[in-house]
């Protein structure tokens, strides 16, 4: 580590768990010493504060505060180390907890924020802070669109923000990862001992101030330091597992471990690859896509409301038309059917056969070929020896068929005497099931 590092800022993260790629030390170096020299412009903003959150646009202070709305999305900075209780983002180089959720939640309140895009562009930070952070962030999915675009990392601290989100995109340099907890010790002893510095410590109990910078760290003080780093690595890993789907099997599985886009996909960690314009594009494009869609449903339902009515009226009439025609058609059919059993030369020699057909219902063609099976009848009824059904026969069977509305065109008053004297002669036959309309 530098030593002319804010001691303020390294308290923040000497023998304190955090969530930092431990690949990056170089970048965690360099983000804390660039922040180390703009400390107190930040304390003197911090100091101007007002109640309210948010600077005028003309701030100067509004720029460590960035809130930028383009085409309905809204595009958070994630950048540098991330800090517990640091309300800005300073640049590149540290961004703080409160401002990433001051920011998400504005624009959630927000009417002319579609969808937030969280930029991300980070190695890690403090673990204090961003488990609440992106159990808010989680928990507002649904209400606006949520992505998040690692361009070009987001590592540890910055992956679990970026999990928290409903879509997660890495440039194709970029990469994720790095689920897991470190502590860093530093111990100087020996150097105390080549500068003739001698530390004495005096404790009330044996574990009192272990691993203290001035000792060699003890057994106990190891095994204390490896619980909880262990504790808040199965936190972290629940986490993930949760807010991407997976298994914590799989998101153990990782080792604590980096991954370019490819691999970051491969693994479910990421959704897509893809630079930052890109990104956004996609977003601005499905944002653009679902409100459309919206309000083509809106508009649909409307339609759909207004000619309910007169759909229902228009299937009223339809019904009636084709109960009419159906009533219509019935007659014709049974008409067709009678005629075609009495007037068959089949039935000429079998009237009364042909009339049980036609009182049993059976099909025209279905009859003819079973009378043709039967042998002929003797014409031995009421005195009449013509061969062949008898006069009148016809319009008895279709007026006793009057179920379809199937009546002779004669005049009514001739047609029923004649029905009369016909239905005598059906009964002489010995059949049943025909009789007037008078009864």
């Amino acid at each position: 580590m530098q030593r002319n590092l804010n001691p303020v800022l390294m308290s923040h993260f000497q023998d304190q768990v955090a969530l930092i790629d431990e690949g990056r030390v170089g970048w965690f170096e360099g983000c804390l010493a660039g922040l180390n020299e703009r400390m107190g412009a930040i304390e003197k903003m911090s100091a101007e504060a007002s109640n309210s959150f948010w600077f005028e646009d003309g701030d100067y202070r509004a720029a460590y505060r960035p809130y930028t709305v383009v085409n309905g999305i809204l595009r958070v900075p994630v950048r540098g180390v991330l800090l517990n209780n640091f309300p800005w983002q300073y640049a590149g180089w540290a961004t703080g907890y409160e401002y990433i959720w001051e920011a998400v939640k504005r624009g959630l309140d927000d009417r002319d924020v579609k969808g937030i895009a969280l930029v991300i562009d980070s190695g890690g930070g403090m673990v204090s802070g961003n488990w609440d952070l992106v159990d808010r962030i989680f928990e507002s999915r649904g209400r606006k669109p949520i992505w998040a675009i690692a361009a070009e990392h987001a590592y540890s601290a910055a992956y679990n923000i970026a999990a928290a989100a409903e879509n997660v995109i890495v440039a194709r340099t970029g990469g994720v990862g790095s689920i897991g907890v470190v502590v860093v010790h530093m111990e100087m002893s020996k150097m105390l001992d080549e500068w003739g510095i001698t530390t004495t410590i005096i404790r009330s109990k044996p574990t009192k101030m272990e691993g203290n910078p001035y000792e060699p760290l003890s057994t106990g003080a190891q095994k204390r330091f490896q619980s909880q780093v262990d504790d808040l690595h199965k936190q972290f890993v629940a986490m993930v597992a949760r807010n991407r789907g997976l298994t914590v099997e799989e998101v153990d599985a990782t080792d604590a471990l980096t991954f370019m886009s490819h691999q970051a996909v491969e693994k479910g960690l990421a959704d897509e690859i893809g630079n930052l314009d890109d990104s956004l594009s996609a977003f601005e494009a499905k944002i653009n896509f679902s409100e459309g869609d919206d309000q083509m449903a809106n508009e649909n339902k409307a339609v759909e409301t207004i000619t309910k009515e007169a759909h229902e009226a228009a299937l009223a009439d339809a019904a009636k038309v084709a109960k009419a025609e159906g009533v219509t058609e019935g007659a014709d059919a049974e008409r067709a059917r009678i005629t075609g059993i009495l007037g068959s030369d089949e039935a000429k020699t079998r009237p009364a056969a042909a009339l049980l057909m036609v009182n049993l219902g059976v099909d025209a063609e279905q009859a003819k070929a079973e009378l043709a099976k039967l042998p002929e009848e003797k014409a031995e009824t009421q005195g009449t020896t013509a061969v062949g059904a008898p006069e009148g026969m016809l319009k008895a069977a279709m007026a006793a068929e009057g179920k379809h509305g199937v009546i002779a065109d004669a005049d009514a008053d001739k047609q029923q005497s004649q029905a009369d004297q016909d239905l005598a002669l059906i009964h002489s036959f010995g059949l049943s099931g025909f009789k007037s309309n008078k009864e």
